[in-house]
């Protein structure tokens, strides 16, 4: 009865822990290679918790995506690829009756320093890629774009939101 008490926990220590990424966050970097600011992935039971706090943007709104490449190395940030999708045709737009790809998010607002801090969940991508959504962290990684503009949730390809300002590499 001794060895079945000692064994038991040693058997829970060594039991592998439930599929759960923990947080990751990922710089951002702007044009000129500079800092603007970070991202913090997290999986969520149902999706991705999007925490951002991103500097040195231009006052307003601006939309922000999830691209399909681990790419950051030019500065307009086209190496990031177009946003995560599964379905071809790729829809973008949350506001799109079409549907939306799996990269797309909810604007976020930099007030007059430049400075802009959100919290965006979604259920159309994951870390893991539990079933249902994106895998951000497959073979070749992803991207989190911040754009100049708003984006308007339903122009194709990208919203209307203009040039990519800000680029994260998520790997």
């Amino acid at each position: 009865m001794r060895l079945l008490t000692a064994l038991v926990p040693l058997a829970l220590i060594a039991m592998p822990a439930q599929a759960q990424v923990s947080p990751h966050t990922f710089a951002l970097k702007n044009a000129s290679g500079g800092s603007a600011g970070t991202v913090t992935l997290t999986d969520a039971p149902k999706g991705l918790l999007v925490h951002v706090e991103a500097t040195g943007l231009t006052p307003g709104w601006h939309g922000i995506h999830i691209h399909e490449k681990a790419d950051c190395s030019d500065a307009a940030f086209k190496t990031a690829g177009a946003h995560v999708h599964s379905a071809v045709p790729v829809v973008h737009g949350l506001l799109n009756p079409a549907a939306s790809d799996q990269g797309d998010l909810t604007n976020i607002y930099a007030g007059a320093d430049g400075a802009a801090k959100a919290d965006i969940a979604t259920t159309m991508a994951s870390l893991a890629g539990m079933a249902g959504t994106a895998k951000l962290l497959d073979a070749d990684g992803s991207a989190i774009v911040i754009h100049a503009k708003p984006d308007d949730y339903t122009t194709q390809p990208i919203g209307g939101s203009g040039d990519r300002v800000a680029c994260g590499v998520v790997r």
